[in-house]
């Protein structure tokens, strides 16, 4: 469908351009937080710009999003843009025609210049959200940490004003019990005994939480650190009918360390391994290393984490166990004394079964 453009028509073109390009930079700069709600109302204002409105469909594809005006015959034609951000993700957008009734002497070298400009309005739009969500990520994390900094202090106080009455009702209860013999204050006493090194051991972990422990990082072989943990170890593994097998790459792994630190790494590991693992099951700790860092893996078989709780596990006073058998702070003081270390920590799965812990520490 081929009809002769006079200049009354390249202007009345040129003026629906325009407009064009002033309604689609209103649009996007005004949008709402639908973003699928604004593209759709861009593709709109591109359709009614081209030369043949009615018969224009307009295709928009970008990432996760796809939008079509109308449905796009089998045999057509069409003019396109392509669209970019500063994240190398790639779309396009296309105006058709069915080629049944037009061909490409339709489509005007001034739409396709239109074309090209809204191609770059929108990918301009995508690189404005990427960078309001870069802000609120960032805005989120500093006040996550601010969070974390006050928790800090008052876990702090906390485990300095408990520190003292739970050695003096763990020093009394030792006492009273070594001199007497009645079996059922004995039994009483074993219970209070009990009750106040599980919150003796809360203590210190909220201490670690706070970083109330003080960092001496000097060079270490990291095998003796683990062969000593797993020693120490060694009864919680054959009560629990568990075997732990430890892989090192390199006897003389040297890494820069704080060695009670990296000790409290390696024990809430693999006691938490321990707690999850079923019985005759295998925890493998192997150490592989780069020029540059060292990964130490924690894989046990047990049920493993969800792909929706491996962030929670790392929160202070999260815990997957039931009421009285966890604090919720193990994987919080691994997660901080990691971070301490300029290092990261990752959660995978162990195939076939069972997770797979990561850490990564620079050499």
């Amino acid at each position: 469908m081929n009809k002769e453009f006079t200049v009354e028509d390249r202007l009345k073109e040129r003026v629906k351009e325009l407009t064009c390009l002033y309604s689609i930079s209103s649009v996007l700069r005004k949008h709402s937080n639908d973003i699928q709600k604004t593209l759709e109302e861009v593709c709109e204002i591109t359709k009614n710009a081209w030369r043949y409105p009615k018969a224009t469909i307009v295709q928009l594809k970008y990432t996760t999003f796809q939008i079509e005006t109308a449905l796009i015959p089998n045999h057509h034609i069409f003019q396109e843009s392509k669209l970019s951000d500063h994240k190398a993700n790639s779309g396009k957008i296309r105006v058709y025609y069915n080629a049944e009734y037009y061909d490409q002497k339709d489509f005007l070298e001034e739409e396709q210049q239109l074309l090209n400009q809204i191609a770059i309005e929108i990918s301009d739009f995508f690189e404005r959200e990427s960078i309001k969500e870069r802000e609120e990520l960032v805005r989120r994390k500093a006040e996550h940490n601010d969070r974390l900094a006050i928790l800090g202090e008052i876990t702090a106080g906390i485990a300095h004003e408990l520190n003292t009455p739970l050695g003096n009702i763990l020093g009394f209860a030792e006492l009273i019990q070594e001199h007497n013999q009645d079996e059922q204050t004995i039994n009483d006493l074993e219970k209070i005994i009990k009750a106040s090194i599980y919150s003796r051991e809360i203590v210190k972990k909220l201490m670690f939480f706070a970083c109330e422990m003080p960092h001496q990082k000097q060079p270490q072989q990291v095998k003796p650190i683990i062969e000593q943990a797993l020693s120490l170890l060694g009864p919680n593994l054959k009560k629990a009918g568990i075997t732990c097998n430890f892989e090192i790459e390199k006897d003389n792994i040297v890494i820069p360390l704080d060695i009670v630190q990296f000790t409290q790494i390696i024990f809430n590991l693999v006691i938490n391994a321990i707690y999850v693992s079923p019985p005759k099951s295998i925890i493998l700790i192997s150490v592989t290393h780069t020029k540059n860092n060292i990964l130490m893996e924690i894989k046990d078989q047990g049920p493993g984490i969800p792909k929706a709780l491996r962030k929670k596990v790392f929160h202070p006073f999260y815990s997957t166990k039931p009421l009285g058998e966890g604090s919720g702070l193990g994987l919080s003081v691994v997660h901080g004394i990691v971070k301490a270390h300029q290092g990261e920590i990752k959660i995978l799965e162990n195939i076939p079964t069972g997770s797979n812990f990561q850490i990564l520490l620079p050499i």
